[in-house]
């Protein structure tokens, strides 16, 4: 889906889900305890922000333990499942109103264009610019500068 697309129906989910919720966790977080606990925080968080408890839960991809609730995983839910599906167009469109703000102040990024994927002209700002507070401690290109 285009960008245009995915916020077209994101605004149909919004408006006929029965109930939705987004979680995020934060660079500081992603750094502290690593990707994979961070994305179960989030996990975590979106569940908890739901407004009722869910008669069921699913995952994109492997089972995860760290969840502490039952839960089905499906490994490409995202083309298997129409809730996956759902839950991945509204945190992708989320994903990208913040990038795009991000861009605003750090245009060297391109974040308006590349959405926080390392590509090789975000790659170069990091080596000319240095990183940002938004960027992971942890990301490969970002941990290599501070070894030069």
């Amino acid at each position: 889906m285009t960008a245009r697309q995915r916020e077209r129906v994101a605004g149909v989910i919004r408006r006929e889900a029965l109930a939705w919720a987004l979680g995020a966790a934060s660079v500081r977080e992603i750094d502290r305890i690593n990707i994979r606990r961070a994305t179960v925080l989030a996990m975590k968080r979106a569940v908890a922000r739901l407004p009722g408890a869910p008669d069921r839960l699913l995952v994109d991809g492997l089972p995860v333990p760290e969840l502490g609730a039952k839960h089905e995983a499906l490994v490409g839910g995202d083309a298997r499942c129409q809730s996956i599906a759902a839950a991945s167009i509204l945190a992708k469109c989320v994903r990208d109103r913040l990038m795009v703000l991000l861009a605003r102040k750090y245009p060297a990024f391109q974040w308006d264009r590349n959405k926080g994927y390392g590509t090789a002209d975000h790659l170069a700002a990091i080596d000319e610019t240095g990183p940002t507070p938004h960027h992971r401690r942890s990301f490969a290109p970002v941990v290599q500068l501070n070894l030069l």
